[in-house]
């Protein structure tokens, strides 16, 4: 079969580089969060998981690939950036299960960084693909339904959904004294855990606010021809 050069041209810039900077980006973004979120922090006196500053950003990236891309591509990459995330936690499991180089005098620390514990993970990755397909359905139904102007009506009001729901999944998820976690040495009194979602949702919903501008970054997709 012969292929011509400028079908190759066609093939090669399908994909807007828009596109492969943005997924680049939620891939990057979801991975920090999930890393970081190991350590709660206390920020003017409140608990929160250190990835909260930076994962809210994903919901917006999300919706930008969801532009550029469409939904299906966009719930493929939900689901592909869990498995990431669970392959990633898994491997670093591993990692640091394995004997240390006495010379190198550092296994036990990074053991106790990086060593994930399952329960935020677990927690995590459920909250981050439940939460986003979920936002993927919001932001499809805005821009089909209600209105393709206002692009940042859309990404408000799908992060205004989507990003309530993980926090309640990974605040109760993480540290809820569920059945059989009761004794967990993770699961915190529910005052705290409501503390937490309380200042999670906050922080999370300021930073959706902040990267509002980031829809803008390319045209906007011809929704008649394409229904996702």
């Amino acid at each position: 079969m012969i292929v011509s050069k400028q079908t190759k041209q066609i093939a090669v810039t399908a994909v807007p580089r828009a596109a492969v900077i943005v997924v680049a980006a939620y891939i990057g973004a979801q991975m920090l969060a999930d890393i970081t979120s190991l350590k709660i922090g206390l920020v003017a006196s409140y608990s929160v998981d250190m990835g909260t500053f930076i994962y809210p950003i994903t919901f917006t990236l999300r919706d930008v690939v969801h532009k550029l891309l469409g939904k299906r591509n966009a719930q493929a990459l939900v689901i592909m950036a869990g498995v990431i995330n669970l392959f990633m936690a898994g491997y670093l499991a591993w990692a640091a299960n394995m004997p240390s180089d006495p010379a190198w005098g550092m296994g036990e620390e990074f053991s106790a960084i990086l060593g994930p514990l399952w329960r935020i993970v677990i927690a995590s990755i459920l909250a981050e693909v439940v939460s986003e397909l979920i936002d993927t359905e919001v932001y499809q139904w805005f821009v089909t339904k209600v209105t393709r102007r206002y692009q940042w009506a859309r990404v408000l009001v799908s992060n205004s959904v989507s990003v309530p729901v993980d926090n309640i999944i990974f605040a109760v998820g993480a540290f809820g004294a569920l059945p059989f976690l009761q004794n967990h040495f993770l699961t915190l009194p529910w005052p705290v855990v409501w503390e937490i979602f309380t200042f999670n949702l906050i922080v999370k919903y300021g930073v959706t606010l902040f990267s509002l501008p980031f829809i803008y970054i390319s045209p906007d997709r011809d929704w008649d021809r394409d229904q996702g």
